[in-house]
């Protein structure tokens, strides 16, 4: 066994695979996490239809090159397994980070780095498992395009590849402990259950033949890519509903929510490679453009400029900037304001439109729909929510949903 720590958890791994075994926590806690990378084989898959015949079986042998890095802001164990191949498919590399008052220092990263490439991977499909000990009874959840989550169970009456389902950006399993493993990801994948305490998700597919679906052609065109995952394990704070008697759908905590908008919301760093044509200032050591923090639940869908449509009435000096809003609806039972120090505040008072920016005066806030046509606030129903506060620029979002405003802004003179 090998392991890496920070002040948070320790990851255990299984040296002879290089595969992770265990999450443990400062707090005494512990979850087994029983990482295994298993392949399908499915003559019969095409572009939309998954037929696998059988389950998938483990590629991993003992005796490839595990490497450990160990530095002062991150942890890393980086293996390329041996497979049955010359060329193995599939390299991956565990990350924890050190950081106080950041997400990172509570997640997991994941990275597999995938290449099906050539013949020998024709009619295959792999897949990464996490065969944890959470007493979840196949039941898990998965979320609707990042807003919201809905309930998923697995049926043995069905075949295997009834009980996938999509997993646009989380999938998370829940014991009756309340204990939590979640699994958030880059990129949309297909996700399952199939037996209890299993989180399968499918990596890639290679697949040869048309399924007469549509598309014309197998699903040859791979290439190396790599998948990102951020694993976060989660214990309750208070008593939490039972998922299998409870038919309705859970909801992330709000660290989740902190850990998915990390992952698929990333600050983009942009480096000119001719200095001289910069302003001769120099640049500033740091930029923040809000003049104050937002509630941590509270999250900006867009900041935009419009484009003006042909057939809109609206003056082109009119409102040039679009802002849109979305709060996220979050469990109060795991770790309130999500262990983040920065967490301070959330959305229950209303946030002023007229002193968010910094530099920026807003001379005029007005609420209209999502597609910027209808500025009549009963008609929108945000007058129900908030009164005249949002004709006034205050706004005060209910959990769930997502509010547009138009803003005229000026820089300050």
């Amino acid at each position: 066994m090998a392991e890496i720590q920070t002040q948070h958890q320790t990851l255990t791994f299984d040296v002879k695979l290089g595969l992770l075994q265990k999450i443990s926590h400062n707090n005494g806690s512990k979850i087994v996490v029983g990482e295994e990378i298993g392949m399908y084989t499915s003559p019969g898959s095409g572009a939309y239809l998954f037929k696998p015949e059988g389950d998938a079986q483990p590629i991993v042998e003992a005796g490839g090159n595990m490497v450990i890095s160990e530095g002062p802001l991150m942890q890393e164990v980086f293996v390329y397994p041996k497979t049955a191949w010359e060329q193995t498919p599939i390299s991956h590399s565990t990350r924890i980070y050190n950081g106080d008052g950041t997400i990172q220092e509570f997640l997991i990263e994941k990275e597999y780095h995938v290449e099906l490439l050539g013949k020998e991977f024709n009619d295959r499909e792999l897949i990464v498992r996490y065969k944890t000990d959470l007493d979840n009874k196949r039941i898990f959840y998965s979320d609707l395009n990042g807003f919201q989550m809905s309930r998923r169970e697995t049926y043995g009456k069905i075949p295997l590849q009834g009980n996938y389902y999509p997993m646009p950006s989380l999938a998370f399993l829940q014991g009756s402990n309340g204990q939590r493993f979640s699994v958030h990801s880059r990129q949309s994948l297909g996700v399952a259950s199939l037996k209890d305490g299993w989180l399968e998700i499918m990596l890639d597919r290679r697949l040869v033949r048309d399924d007469g679906r549509g598309l014309g052609q197998g699903v040859m065109d791979n290439r190396p890519m790599n998948v990102i995952f951020h694993i976060l394990v989660e214990s309750n704070i208070s008593s939490t509903s039972d998922p299998v008697s409870n038919p309705l759908p859970l909801i992330p905590s709000l660290l989740s929510h902190c850990v998915g908008a990390h992952l698929n919301y990333p600050l983009h760093a942009f480096i000119a490679k001719n200095p001289q044509e910069l302003s001769v200032q120099p640049l500033a050591r740091s930029f923040s453009p809000l003049a104050a923090p937002l509630p941590c639940d509270l999250h900006i869908v867009n900041f935009k400029v419009p484009r003006p449509s042909k057939y809109s009435q609206q003056l082109i000096e009119d409102s040039r900037f679009v802002l849109i809003l979305q709060r996220h609806h979050w469990d109060t039972s795991y770790c309130l304001k999500g262990r983040l120090q920065q967490c301070a505040i959330v959305a229950n008072e209303p946030l002023s439109l007229f002193n968010m920016f910094k530099g920026l005066a807003v001379l005029n806030a007005r609420a209209t729909s999502l597609n910027l046509l209808h500025d009549d606030v009963e008609m929108l129903g945000y007058a129900e929510q908030v009164g005249d506060a949002a004709q006034e620029g205050h706004v005060l979002i209910s959990p769930m949903e997502i509010q547009a405003y138009k803003l005229e802004l000026r820089p300050h003179q």
